[in-house]
């Protein structure tokens, strides 16, 4: 009798946390700055899987998991893992100069502080860390005043970048903030040379290496890059992102993320690449402990090569004993595994700079989860 009722009680306890889940979403949706939110899950162990879409665009029309996101900064998730891949086909080591496969042109005062000139000590590793010590182009107020790359996506909407143009920028506004391997600096500069070195030794543009390499292999049909490619299915139209009431999804000027985090998904796809990722099935087992050698980033938060580690109880002293592994995205977009639960988490916000609130978001679900 009992192996009759237990399949009946499993399936009660994953209603009433579905419907505490859907809550929370509900939530969320009140949220003046919030006008959309994904939520997708997967637990192997406990043979659940769900996925949802709320909110709506602004022509009234419902949103639903058949429009892709951008997932901003997951992006960098699969570009270490195009380097893992070539460090694995024995083309480049993490160990290995910069200098040794971008341009003269690059490297010129790539790395200048104090009159001393560090490009050639930049590695590898270093961009894939963020321990370089290059300033971020992206996110942060120029020093000679100028107007930022991120106003410049908001006020020259189709302006279409090129990577060189954003390592001329950040060489032409910035200033390093410390010799290579001797401090820890968020920046997309990094993962731009990143891309531009892949496409160095691949001979073909960043995002067929990443398509040919991981994005179809692993069947992501709904993943693509902005701006770049398709998806192999078509899918409706990339939900709406918002830069507080400005929504900002069809800018051209979105070119500047490239390397940094210029990918399209589904919370499905999104799950299925760290899946693969963690199991070792896109890079060797080796190079995906190297990925994971991890460096405090900030309370609560690790990095290692393109992944980031959250130990929540470090976050929040009441909060469970949890790690995720993963990424995070500016537009609230998380990508991560909680193995304490055999619980892989992926959705996002849409609305730049809630990142925070996509972490607590995160933390709830999770809280609801462990009653599977």
């Amino acid at each position: 009798m009992l192996l009759l009722i237990d399949p009946v009680l499993a399936q009660n306890r994953q209603e009433k946390v579905i419907k505490k889940i859907d809550k929370l979403l509900e939530k969320q949706l009140k949220q003046k700055d919030i006008h959309n939110v994904y939520l997708s899950l997967y637990s192997p162990s406990k043979n659940f899987e769900w996925q949802t879409a709320k909110g709506v665009f602004k022509d009234g029309k419902q949103v639903s998991i058949d429009n892709p996101f951008y997932t901003a900064s997951v992006g960098k998730t699969f570009t270490a893992a195009a380097i893992g891949i070539l460090v694995d086909q024995g083309q480049l080591g993490f160990e290995d100069p910069i200098a040794n496969y971008l341009s003269a042109e690059i490297m010129k005062d790539l790395h200048v502080l104090n009159g001393i000139d560090y490009g050639d000590s930049i590695q590898i590793a270093h961009l894939l860390q963020h321990t370089s010590g290059l300033a971020d182009y992206f996110g942060e107020e120029t020093d000679d005043g100028s107007p930022s790359i991120f106003d410049r996506i908001m006020y020259q909407p189709d302006r279409l970048w090129e990577p060189k143009e954003l390592i001329a920028f950040a060489k032409d506004h910035f200033e390093p903030y410390f010799a290579p391997g001797k401090g820890f600096y968020y920046t997309d500069t990094e993962y731009v040379l990143l891309g531009m070195i892949i496409e160095e030794i691949s001979g073909i543009p960043f995002h067929d290496f990443i398509h040919q390499k991981i994005i179809d292999p692993l069947e992501l049909n709904h993943t693509y890059f902005n701006l770049l490619s398709k998806s192999q299915d078509s899918l409706g139209v990339m939900a709406e992102i918002y830069a507080a009431d400005l929504e900002i999804s069809t800018y051209k000027s979105l070119s500047a993320d490239w390397a940094g985090g210029a990918i399209v998904s589904t919370g499905k796809d999104l799950i299925s690449f760290n899946r693969a990722l963690l199991k070792g099935e896109i890079v060797s087992e080796t190079t995906l402990k190297r990925m994971k050698d991890w460096i405090p980033e900030t309370k609560g938060m690790y990095y290692g090569f393109g992944l980031r580690k959250i130990a929540f109880k470090e976050l929040f002293v009441a909060l469970p004993q949890w790690e995720v592994i993963g990424h995070s995205g500016l537009n609230g977009t998380s990508m991560y595994y909680c193995p304490d639960l055999d619980i892989y988490f992926a959705s996002t916000l849409n609305q730049l700079g809630s990142s925070k609130k996509a972490v607590m978001l995160m933390v709830k679900v999770l809280m609801q989860l462990e009653k599977l």
